[in-house]
């Protein structure tokens, strides 16, 4: 009975995240890779690189605006790379963040790229929320699917 319950709330949680934007069909392809049952920490491992990655990212953009000249060209490969990051685990805001942060490093606009840096930061930071939720619960699952299966019958 736990394990049902758990596991509908994990259902429940990821059908959030996808309704408010957060996923897209993306990490069904990353759960589908999961699913064939030979890896079933693969997806929390891969989103965990993506989380571990984008900190380090987000981290190193800051630094190259806060220097008295940006070297835009940096910043450009930096966003990029956490764009094609967050679009291979599905983090469908993180992605779109990255994006809108184009035109600003684009334009040479250090204010601009200031600004859009804080609202890719915010989206990081809610996707790596409602992933942690996700993946606190997810192991209980597997626990309590598996001891639903070794139980004895009754």
């Amino acid at each position: 009975m736990a394990a049902v319950e758990l596991k509908n709330q994990l259902n429940a949680h990821i059908a959030s995240m996808f309704a408010a934007g957060f996923l897209d069909k993306q990490f069904q392809e990353l759960q589908m890779l999961q699913d064939d049952g030979s890896s079933p920490g693969f997806v929390s491992e891969v989103v965990g690189l993506f989380i571990d990655d984008a900190e380090k990212i987000t981290g190193l953009i800051a630094g190259l605006l806060d220097q008295p000249v940006v070297d835009f060209d940096k910043v450009d490969a930096l966003v990029h790379q956490l764009k094609g990051s967050s679009a291979s685990v599905g983090a469908q805001r993180v992605k779109l963040s990255c994006e809108q942060f184009h035109s600003y490093y684009e334009a040479k606009n250090r204010d601009g790229c200031v600004m859009a840096l804080a609202l890719l930061r915010n989206e990081f930071y809610d996707s790596r929320s409602k992933f942690q939720t996700m993946f606190q619960v997810a192991p209980c699952v597997l626990i309590w699917s598996s001891k639903s299966r070794h139980a004895p019958k009754q």
